[in-house]
């Protein structure tokens, strides 16, 4: 089980229920939530075999910043 993090410009709930089709989309995906209250508003996904370049341009190609943070 992977989990990845995420910098993104998803800030409020209008803007989730946009990208929310586009993560329940992806079958490597099991989990997903956005902290909107952090000044990142990050993105945790949780899920097997993750690519986390596809879900930057996932969400990129929807309008929104999505970056990986890593360790």
């Amino acid at each position: 089980m992977d989990i990845l993090v995420f910098v993104t410009n998803v800030a409020d709930k209008q803007a989730v229920s946009k990208v929310k089709p586009l993560l329940t989309a992806m079958p490597a995906i099991q989990d997903w939530n956005f902290d909107l209250e952090d000044c990142d508003h990050v993105l945790r996904i949780v899920g097997n075999n993750l690519c986390p370049r596809k879900v930057e341009s996932t969400l990129q190609t929807a309008g929104f910043d999505c970056y990986e943070l890593v360790d």
